[in-house]
């Protein structure tokens, strides 16, 4: 890890804040006309994603932290473990599933990006794609003359993940889903 002073702020640093990784949303120099000059900062927590809001005095240090974003194949989940393999070094890793995010809407073979400190070369977490297309497994059947503006039902796709879906949508049906809000988004043709 690297120090940096409140002049190398810009949006997008990562910082070490009381033992946690936060990255800087927001910052102003601000110059008043009594007393030193201060950087007001807002910042959102990697990890736990809090929005914090910290005043530095101009020329203190911090603790820049190197955050990567990397692509990983999911290969399997084991109990609490889900084992990824890095796309070029074929390197697998296990992540318990506490640091997967939305792990119910990650499947077998799926490309996911895990966040590594690349300082201390540990994994933050990992997260699915933000859209990806998943087979519809359990859902009620539709009726004749349902229609997309006919209202919702719950369907279940692949990895146990449910998610309201059009009355027109049965099982077997790919769909294409939103794994940020948790919405359908269009039903895939498959050829």
């Amino acid at each position: 890890m690297s120090k940096v002073s409140t002049s190398d702020f810009r949006t997008g640093l990562n910082i070490l804040v009381d033992g946690e990784i936060y990255n800087i949303i927001d910052f102003q120099h601000v110059k008043p006309g009594k007393g030193g000059a201060f950087v007001r900062t807002k910042l959102k927590g990697v990890v736990n994603e809090k929005n914090i809001e910290k005043t530095y005095r101009s020329g203190e240090t911090v603790e820049a932290v190197r955050v990567e974003r990397q692509p990983y194949q999911f290969l399997y989940a084991d109990g609490d473990l889900f084992f990824f393999m890095h796309q070029e070094t074929y390197e697998q890793i296990p992540l318990e599933q506490s640091r997967v995010e939305k792990s119910e809407f990650i499947s077998d073979g799926m490309v996911c990006t895990l966040v590594v400190d690349v300082d201390n070369e540990n994994i933050l977490y990992a997260e699915p794609p933000d859209h990806i297309d998943s087979e519809v497994i359990e859902t009620d059947p539709g009726l004749k003359g349902d229609t997309a503006q006919g209202g919702s039902k719950p369907a279940t796709i692949a990895g146990g993940a449910v998610v309201q879906v059009p009355l027109f949508i049965n099982k077997g049906d790919m769909i294409r889903v939103d794994t940020r809000t948790s919405e359908y988004v269009e039903r895939v043709k498959t050829d």
